[in-house]
């Protein structure tokens, strides 16, 4: 029985490789043989995640009429990556990726790191703080205090409680949108809010068009649902949103959904105008697409000459009649990551769907989790918690952004006003092989390619407001430890990374 679950054809393979076959040598180095860089490019296809472990590769004949080379340059790249460990073959089932036994896939920079390693290593790969305390403390045991009449229940709310949607409608109509409760769904987080979205709007081969690069958790989710992606490039720096550009992808590709995050976009930070979201959401009311926009960073205003006044209207102000927009928040970047909170504004058609769907998902959201949300809203817990998160958050950016241009003057950004995350152009290096290599010098990023569509981006890393003062410098000193690596041509052998000792 062959042991592959998927596979990647000889076209795709080939167009995941280019950017790699196209990087220059570095200064004073040769180029390794053909068989050999096809083989590390594959190689770091599957460290990297874009080729995922137990794909079946295309057959060697295949590749190598893609690729336009020899078909014994294929056959001795594969027997490479067979001797290392990352690919496994069998005769009339042909050959799949592999990880070497013992071998971590370094690289991934999007899952927390396990705890034999916190301490050892710099994690950079999740754009997430710990809790501001003690507010999260006072609002377990606010929910604690309020939860006995609903453990007297069933406990199953698939809409959420009713004083939370009650609340989250108030916070709305606040800020000038006038919401109702019927118009909020609570969700297990941002995550589960857009996999509902998604399984309503754009089922198995629907089209979903992305901004690229866009937040690789959601391309991931998105990809998972089957759902077929259609990027749309991002302006260059912190300008946002090429609007005539847009507007062109929704009118020919007609998808049936559109993913935004208009306010600190992650990765790269911009925040879009009053005029981008307006003529964002016309060309999705033309385009008869579905824009959902993930608001889960809107809170995160760093710059200290900002506020929530000098900030643009929500992207849901600018389509009153509520037929266009989906909107997404969330607890867990403006509070903690921990705290899996999120919810759906949108029409009350759309919400009663939502939540018929539910029943066969996952049902409901933590009543707990859901009081304690409640409890910081109603309080004022909630605005004393994200400024004390923004105060954090700012610090860290300063310290970031000061280290990198000190260790590493080369590399290319803008310093966005807000949100938690700095997009980086690695100074003409891969950022796939610089995460590869930050595994070793004890610093995980992740890179660029993670951001974007059929391997986009391969230049840039990310790297999150996560550590300040002495750490930030740390991380930036093996930052440039790893950028040398890279450019001295160090082989990406299976070797485990070395230890440090933070």
């Amino acid at each position: 029985m062959a042991q592959w679950t998927s596979a990647v054809g000889a076209a795709q393979l080939a167009r995941l490789l280019t950017p790699q076959r196209d990087r220059p040598a570095a200064p004073g180095t040769r180029r390794p043989p053909a068989y050999r860089a096809l083989a590390d490019g594959i190689r770091l296809l599957v460290l990297e995640g874009r080729v995922p472990v137990a794909a079946r590769l295309p057959a060697e004949r295949e590749l190598a009429l893609a690729l336009s080379v020899s078909r014994t340059t294929v056959a001795a790249a594969y027997e490479a990556l067979r001797t290392e460990g990352f690919l496994e073959s069998r005769r009339g089932a042909g050959s799949w990726t592999a990880v070497p036994a013992g071998n971590p896939l370094p690289a991934r920079g999007l899952e927390p790191l396990p705890p034999e390693s916190l301490g050892s290593v710099i994690d950079l790969g999740c754009a997430s703080l710990p809790a501001p305390e003690p507010w999260l403390t006072r609002a377990v045991q606010g929910a604690l205090e309020e939860l006995p009449p609903y453990a007297r229940t069933h406990g199953d709310y698939p809409a959420g409680i009713p004083p939370l949607r009650a609340m989250i409608a108030e916070r709305y109509t606040a800020r000038g949108i006038p919401t109702m409760p019927e118009q909020i769904m609570v969700t297990t987080g941002a995550m589960g809010a857009i996999d509902a979205i998604c399984h309503l709007f754009a089922g198995r081969g629907e089209r979903i068009a992305v901004e690229s690069p866009s937040y690789a958790n959601i391309l991931q989710l998105m990809r998972e649902t089957g759902a077929r992606l259609v990027p749309a490039a991002m302006a260059d720096g912190l300008a946002g949103w090429d609007l005539d550009r847009w507007r062109q992808v929704l009118r020919e590709a007609a998808p049936r959904m559109a993913y935004v995050v208009a306010d600190f976009h992650n990765p790269t930070g911009a925040l879009a105008d009053e005029d981008q979201r307006r003529r964002m959401v016309d060309a999705a009311r033309s385009a008869g697409t579905v824009l959902v926009v993930d608001e889960t960073m809107s809170e995160l205003w760093l710059d200290e000459d900002l506020d929530r006044a000098a900030l643009p209207r929500p992207v849901c102000g600018f389509d009153p009649a509520g037929s266009t927009v989906v909107t997404v928040g969330s607890a867990s970047k403006a509070f903690w990551a921990g705290m899996r909170i999120g919810w759906v504004r949108a029409a009350p058609d759309v919400i009663r769907s939502l939540v018929a769907a539910r029943a066969y998902a996952d049902l409901g959201t933590p009543v707990l989790e859901q009081l304690a949300v409640n409890w910081l809203f109603g309080t004022g817990g909630w605005e004393q918690a994200v400024a004390l998160r923004r105060r954090e958050a700012r610090e860290n950016r300063d310290a970031l952004v000061a280290a990198v241009r000190r260790q590493l003057p080369d590399w290319e950004f803008e310093v966005p006003r807000g949100g938690l995350t700095l997009w980086v152009r690695a100074g003409g290096l891969s950022g796939s092989r610089l995460a590869e290599m930050g595994e070793r010098v004890g610093v995980r990023v992740p890179s660029g390619p993670r951001f974007g569509v059929d391997g986009a981006f391969e230049g840039y890393v990310r790297l999150p407001f996560t550590v300040g003062g002495a750490v930030a410098e740390e991380a930036a000193a093996r930052l440039a430890a790893a950028a040398r690596l890279v450019e001295s041509g160090a082989s990406t052998g299976t070797e485990a990374p070395r230890t440090f000792v933070a």
